[in-house]
């Protein structure tokens, strides 16, 4: 399937060393760009000092704490002053000309109850939006290691692209040697051209990929310089994990998603109690003084309001209609966590067993495979199709037993962010 490639490989062989991109020849990043080294830990110290959600999920706290901070607030007095000057008019008992002058002050005066439920509502949601926090805090870290690892997948996917091409180039020439001296037909050398075509596109692709994989840890990081990050270090082994029965209740009793969506409920429960606070009019007290040039006065009076027309049904409704949807999404976020955790702990059990059986046995039986075919092929026991062959399945393998390792760290990834601990 890859003979219409031998004329462009043939007539120029550097063609194979760069990445096409659409239609676009791309150099390799490692050959145009130095890559920085990067660490897991510097990653997350990165991500944590950088990343727009956690700037996002910070200004939230700092708003809540400001609500706190008002909730806190009394009601300012207000303060009146007047003056002026009265005139008499020429009657039987006109009034003393002269200057008036009039001050006054008033006082609104909470209701307790209605004080008290207006601050558990703005703590409340302090501390549901502390969650929040954590709770995006562990997202990101868990976005982070994710690109973080696909780089070290995607680099070591470079590096068994690159050995299987060193292996077929090896071939190619024992293969044209034997060909120009007569020991084989040229279809031999033909199918080594077309495999060895094959090995170059599968490292041109194996190199973009890891140039997708660089990017968007980058993005995970939020670092938006001209730097490339190479990620440093090697998947995950097997580790321990404690039986799901007991993972479960763990998980449900301290995942911030869930402290989160049961403290809303409670704010607003809060809410509720604070708009049948409200209903009790809250009273004004006034207190004037008014001068004028024959006589001084003094008055001193209430106002209170008249629940007749507005008594808050509506808005203890709407309360009451919040409180219904918190519980439902309380509810709801709970199945979410559940089945994200039954089903990251099926992934890691699954993954593992194929991890151990890939190492125990496919991989080695490949490799042991690859060496007999060209050993074979040395003494003229076999063609090159077989050792071609079992190359491709040996590739096959290593793919399989490398997205098998992914596929782990990412399901141990996500048990982490859900807060299982391990070994």
């Amino acid at each position: 399937m890859f003979l219409w490639l031998l004329p462009l490989y043939l007539a120029n062989p550097s063609a194979a060393s760069p990445a096409q991109v659409g239609g676009r020849t791309t150099p390799p990043a490692t050959e145009t760009t130095a890559l920085r080294p990067l660490q897991l830990d510097e990653a997350l110290a990165l991500a944590e000092k950088n990343s727009p959600q956690l700037s996002e999920a910070d200004a939230a706290v700092n708003r809540a704490q400001a609500g706190v901070q008002t909730a806190r607030t009394y009601t300012n007095p207000s303060v009146e002053f007047m003056g002026g000057h009265q005139a008499a008019k020429p009657i039987t008992t006109p009034g003393v000309p002269g200057g008036t002058w009039r001050y006054a002050a008033s006082q609104t005066v909470e209701i307790p109850r209605e004080r008290r439920t207006r601050l558990k509502t703005a703590q409340l949601d302090l501390i549901g939006n502390g969650f929040r926090r954590s709770g995006v805090q562990l997202s990101v870290e868990a976005d982070v290691k994710h690109a973080f690892f696909d780089v070290i997948r995607r680099k070591q996917q470079l590096a068994h692209a690159k050995d299987n091409l060193a292996l077929v180039e090896d071939l190619r020439r024992r293969v044209r040697l034997e060909v120009e001296v007569g020991e084989k037909g040229k279809l031999e050398l033909t199918r080594a051209e077309a495999e060895m075509a094959r090995a170059q596109a599968a490292v041109r692709n194996a190199d973009v990929q890891l140039a997708n994989a660089r990017a968007l840890l980058k993005v995970a990081i939020g670092v938006s310089s001209d730097d490339l990050f190479d990620a440093q270090g090697t998947l995950s082994s097997a580790v321990t994990i404690a039986p799901l029965s007991e993972l479960r209740p763990l998980v449900l009793l301290h995942h911030p998603a869930l402290s989160e969506a049961q403290t809303m409920t409670a704010r607003s429960t809060a809410v509720v109690e604070n708009e049948h606070a409200k209903r009790i009019p809250a009273p004004t007290f006034s207190a004037e003084y008014e001068r004028q040039p024959d006589i001084t006065y003094y008055r001193f009076g209430v106002n209170i309001p008249l629940p007749l027309w507005d008594k808050r049904k509506g808005q203890i409704a709407e309360a009451q209609a919040e409180v219904n949807r918190s519980q439902a999404l309380a509810r709801q976020r709970q199945l979410e966590i559940t089945s994200a955790l039954e089903r990251a702990y099926d992934q890691y059990e699954i993954s593992n067993q194929q991890v151990e059986g890939l190492e125990a046995g496919s991989l080695r039986e490949a490799e042991a495979a690859v060496e007999a075919a060209r050993n074979a092929y040395k003494f003229g026991e076999r063609g090159i199709v077989e050792v071609l062959d079992a190359q491709r399945v040996l590739q096959g393998v290593r793919s399989d037993l490398l997205d098998a390792m992914f596929a782990r760290q990412s399901a141990l990834i996500d048990l982490e962010e859900l807060g299982v601990k391990h070994q």
